[in-house]
């Protein structure tokens, strides 16, 4: 299952520096607007310290494979994007594809890096980018809400008139200045429905605060007006310094690393939480497989039964799905092994109607 996550925000924000430290690819960086242009794509690795764990267990020959998340650089939006300012068309479109937004706010005075407005306010920056993509989602909405009634006119068309009602849920909070996410739908087919509109104030939304280095641990008045500010949304807010997680990432050991982090009084780098939390904003959760061969993470979504996970690995795992092994990830550890927990009994055999939980230590059984 993969995890597309795009990062917008005004030029200039700091958000190729962070997908630079995020990426091993390298992002154009520089001090004027729209330094990136094309879109920048890089596979990461999902921090999982149980891994790790597992390998010390298990001596895999072909060591450990963690799970990965795509993050898209998205080009810095400007004020008149979702009327083609900017390239702002071209943008939009980028964004429609990822599964989450990471919205990066500058939260930092540095006379040396320009502002597209001329001065710092994380505030006006986030409602400038909101605006931009409820305009762009009215724009749909109402595109689609002509087609629905139509639809729903030339016959007893149960969809459309399913549709019609959510776009309409839509279009009253979009001409109110609110985003897609704020409207509670009614039932699961109307989420269904709205699942298929693709919205972009849909999507679920991170805002990541970048802070200078003074502020990277507590954070600064900026944070706080962001937090002010969204605090009735549905939504995360994550502080950390991209400059100061450039540097971390240009060093080359795991013990030095952790040693600059602790000197700046961190215990864990903001890239780490930020991965950790855009993989827990759209409710996706981990499984692994462990043994002699290797130590492996895979990712479902919350609440997926075993047969749907089996899936994860192997589509014909799924369809020939006969029963799920699984063991608790505490319990592997502290028997110290697979072969340790069937002796104690901590090896339990579920069916079809198991709710896989994060951290389980799966082996399916299949026949196809």
């Amino acid at each position: 299952m993969s995890l597309k996550c795009g990062i917008v925000g005004l030029p200039n924000v700091g958000k190729s520096t962070l997908f630079n430290c995020l990426s091993n690819a390298k992002a154009q960086s520089a001090n004027f607007p729209f330094c990136t242009i094309e879109p920048n794509v890089g596979v990461i690795t999902v921090p999982d310290e149980r891994l790790n764990v597992l390998a010390q267990i298990c001596h895999p020959e072909r060591g450990i494979i963690p799970t990965t998340v795509e993050i898209v650089d998205i080009a810095g939006l400007v004020k008149g994007a979702s009327k083609g300012e900017g390239l702002g068309n071209k943008f939009l479109a980028n964004i429609r594809e990822t599964d989450a937004i990471l919205h990066v706010l500058r939260c930092f005075d540095d006379d040396n890096v320009v502002h597209v407005d001329g001065s710092v306010d994380p505030v006006r920056d986030k409602e400038i980018i909101d605006a931009e993509l409820q305009l762009k989602d009215l724009e749909t909405v109402e595109s689609r809400i002509q087609k629905c009634e139509k639809q729903a006119r030339a016959g007893q068309d149960k969809q459309a008139q399913l549709a019609l009602g959510v776009l309409l849920k839509f279009r009253e909070a979009l001409s109110e200045g609110r985003s897609a996410r704020t409207v509670v739908l009614d039932n699961k087919d109307e989420e269904q429905v709205a699942r298929e509109m693709f919205l972009l104030t849909r999507k679920p939304v991170l805002y990541v605060c970048n802070v200078d280095e003074a502020s990277a641990v507590s954070g600064n008045k900026y944070v706080e007006q962001v937090r002010e500010a969204v605090k009735d949304e549905d939504a995360q807010v994550l502080v950390l310094a991209a400059k100061i997680e450039s540097e971390i990432a240009e060093l080359e050991t795991y013990d030095e690393r952790q040693m600059f982090l602790e000197e700046l009084g961190l215990e864990e780098s903001g890239v780490n939480r930020l991965i950790k939390a855009a993989y827990s904003l759209l409710q996706l959760r981990t499984f692994l497989t462990a043994g002699s061969d290797e130590v492996r993470a895979w990712t479902f979504r919350e609440g997926m039964k075993a047969p749907q996970c089996a899936g994860v690995i192997h589509t014909d795992f799924e369809r020939g799905f006969i029963r799920a092994e699984v063991i608790k990830y505490q319990d592997f550890v502290e028997l110290g092994g697979e072969s340790q927990c069937r002796q104690a009994g901590k090896l339990s055999v579920e069916g079809k109607d198991y709710l896989v939980k994060d951290g389980d230590i799966m082996h399916f059984l299949f026949n196809v």
